[in-house]
């Protein structure tokens, strides 16, 4: 295919690969501990260490990271100070590091090109340092999910029996939120910080409103995301539209066609139900009358 015929393109796909791959299974585990604002969140983190990084010249995806990852574990700090009110640390971070973003921003005018490939996502934006880490990022998420998975589901669904069960609970959840730093910064290149939740939450949306178990969500997820990464990133290229918002389209209209089909699929099985439960009756009806003695003449 001619898309493959360019290197930036090459590398665009390697990376929404490896993203598309740690992403979706990270947000699974996000809505299930009703978290699915923290990768919103860290996305304007992100924003303001790739500020930080190129005020004081230093490399913005590194310090992307590195903030993103501070981000996270601040966030995980004030949920256990906030218990009763879980939305307040997602809200104090959140506008912390949009207001840190804007104020680094103002310090340097010829940002604006940089931080644009950033906001909305570029497929030009992923250099082989990104991409490096990017697989870095998927190497470490995997291998956590793969040897955490039961303590970690554990921690997912209930934090109290989990604890009581001799799970590390505050160590796994700074692990987590950690984890959830690193994918939200190497997600920005391929979607931009204002659609990096889209690639999160919608492949798990779909997923978990369609699966019948935690192991099929997880695989559907991924799946639904690699999808809806190719297919967004290779429309992206043929119509010259933003691979940010084309992916995140494709994933919205993944979930609306997902969900219509479930419904419309109940609707059929109600139907069915009722008309096998009417056909019973009439059956059972049938059998009552024949079974009934007729009057002796």
């Amino acid at each position: 295919m001619a898309v493959f015929e360019y290197e930036f393109m090459q590398r665009a796909f390697w990376a929404g690969g490896l993203i598309g791959i740690i992403a979706p299974i990270l947000g699974v585990y996000l809505m299930l501990r009703r978290q699915v604002l923290m990768a919103d969140t860290l996305s304007h983190v992100s924003l303001a260490g790739v500020a930080l990084g190129s005020v004081m010249n230093l490399n913005p995806v590194i310090c992307g990271f590195a903030i993103a990852v501070i981000g996270a574990l601040l966030v995980e700090q004030l949920r256990r100070s906030y218990r009763t009110y879980s939305e307040v640390p997602v809200a104090i971070i959140m506008t912390s590091g949009l207001a840190l973003a804007v104020v680094l921003m103002s310090l340097k005018t010829n940002l604006s090109k940089t931080f644009s490939s950033y906001l909305f996502g570029s497929i030009v934006a992923v250099s082989n340092v990104q991409l490096w880490m990017m697989a870095a990022v998927c190497v470490i998420g995997l291998v956590f999910f793969i040897v955490l998975r039961r303590p970690l589901y554990n921690l997912t669904f209930d934090e109290e029996t989990a604890s009581i069960g001799g799970v590390q609970v505050k160590g796994l959840s700074f692990a987590f939120a950690v984890l959830t730093g690193l994918t939200v910064a190497s997600a920005m290149p391929i979607v931009g910080v204002l659609l990096v939740s889209a690639l999160i939450v919608l492949p798990a949306a779909l997923a978990l409103r369609i699966s019948r178990s935690f192991a099929a969500a997880l695989v559907i997820a991924v799946i639904t995301g690699l999808i809806g990464i190719f297919g967004g990133l290779t429309t992206s290229y043929h119509w010259n539209t933003p691979p940010g918002g084309t992916i995140a389209l494709i994933l919205l209209a993944f979930l609306l066609t997902g969900i219509s089909a479930q419904k419309l699929i109940q609707l059929y099985n109600r139907k069915r139900h009722r008309k096998e439960v009417k056909q019973q009756g009439a059956r059972i009806l049938i059998q009552s009358r024949e079974n009934t003695p007729h009057e002796i003449q």
